[in-house]
């Protein structure tokens, strides 16, 4: 699979100055954490849901989570469990292409039992999803991991999701990111990437933001997001990648871009149902939270609709000017240090204090590919919506 691998080859040609790299879900774990993007969650009880993971991926969808907590009522999980066994079996043996795919669990030991029900079909899965994850509760999901994964023969990553009151909490918070740090440090062969719960942030205040705002505009869940970037998100090597939180809103009949974006040359002689799609979607806080989750230290997101997948990738993709300045700074000349003039002659690069930016946006360029220097994001939405 690769990040724009559903649009035609000359189509990428055309629009990247590097291409995103293919990639398996036996990659390394650094290239994968990376490669995530927007990551889909869909609730496990979808009766055609092979059916539906098979043309997502057709979508341009790399990662998914099916879920068997949060988005399904307590009375269904038994239901659930048994239709995500069909469907990966279904899945396996029809032998088409598939995302990474991940199952949310709601407690420890679903994860073996899980896992010995799925059979063969468990070459399919990537890992799992670990919902409240504390010091307590994620020592036990991640032993219970390395069960299934001793058992199976298959390996299986994790990711953890930080939403706990414990860690929203002024009075606690110091106490509980410590443990996790521990704990996650511990399986650090295991985590894949941290994934945080704003939904369940909001909640434990009665809170819900509007559709005009962005996660970083609720003070209080903007502290605790740096709070968990400042001890797990660390460019030291001692880091994890945090992906940045849902967007809950897929409004319809509402404009997504102002008027003199949807008036692109690229646009010209393209499918109408492409014009369409860029205005019907209401889209707007989505993409300045995008942007702000970058500047904040996230990588990807978590999504809840196939319309938030094209602009989180498009977003993803690392622009000319970025790539340029990247490797410019991480040049082996470079390696003492020094000041110089960005090749666009529009910023200064400072070598030292750069080089993990730099390092980071060469393992984004890496799977998101490169952009051509005359290509923005408007061009790489559109032909993103594109299948």
């Amino acid at each position: 699979m690769r990040h724009f691998g559903h649009i035609p080859a000359a189509a990428r040609q055309r629009l990247f100055h590097q291409e995103p790299c293919e990639f398996t879900a036996d990659s390394p774990a650094v290239l994968l954490s990376a490669a995530l993007g927007a990551t889909l969650y869909s609730p496990a009880t979808r009766p055609r849901l092979a059916d539906d993971v098979v043309k997502l991926v057709g979508r341009g969808v790399v990662s998914m989570v099916l879920c068997l907590e949060d988005s399904i009522d307590d009375s269904e999980v038994e239901a659930a469990e048994e239709n995500l066994i069909r469907q990966f079996a279904d899945l396996d043996e029809r032998g088409d292409e598939t995302p990474l795919l991940f199952i949310r669990v709601r407690e420890p030991d679903q994860i073996p039992d899980l896992v010995r029900r799925l059979g063969a079909s468990i070459r399919l899965l990537s890992g799992f999803v670990l919902p409240k994850f504390t010091e307590e509760r994620g020592t036990l999901f991640l032993e219970a991991l390395a069960e299934a994964e001793n058992t199976s023969g298959r390996r299986l990553y994790a990711m953890p999701v930080l939403e706990s009151p414990e860690l929203l909490h002024l009075e606690t918070r110091t106490a509980t990111l410590t443990g996790i740090a521990n704990v996650v440090d511990k399986y650090r062969d295991r985590v894949l990437a941290l994934r945080l719960g704003v939904t369940d942030f909001c909640s434990a205040y009665g809170l819900r933001r509007a559709p005009d705002m962005t996660a970083y505009d609720v003070r209080i869940v903007a502290g605790v997001i740096a709070d968990v970037v400042n001890v797990l998100g660390r460019a030291d090597g001692t880091g994890f990648t945090i992906t940045g939180p849902v967007w809950e809103y897929f409004r319809l009949q509402e404009r997504m871009f102002k008027p003199q974006l949807r008036r692109s040359p690229f646009l010209e002689g393209r499918a109408e149902e492409l014009r369409t799609a860029l205005i019907e979607h209401d889209l707007d806080g989505l993409l300045r939270e995008i942007e702000l989750d970058r500047a904040n230290g996230l990588q990807g997101k978590t999504c809840i609709h196939p319309s938030h997948v094209p602009p989180v990738h498009a977003l993803s993709v690392v622009s000319h000017e970025e790539f340029s300045d990247a490797q410019d700074i991480l040049r082996p000349e470079r390696g003492g240090g020094g000041v110089l003039r960005s090749a666009y002659t529009n910023k200064m690069n400072e070598v030292k204090p750069h080089r993990a930016w730099a390092v980071r946006t060469l393992h984004r360029a890496e799977v998101f590919g490169v952009a051509r220097e005359d290509i923005g994001f408007v061009e790489l939405l559109t032909a993103g919506l594109a299948e």
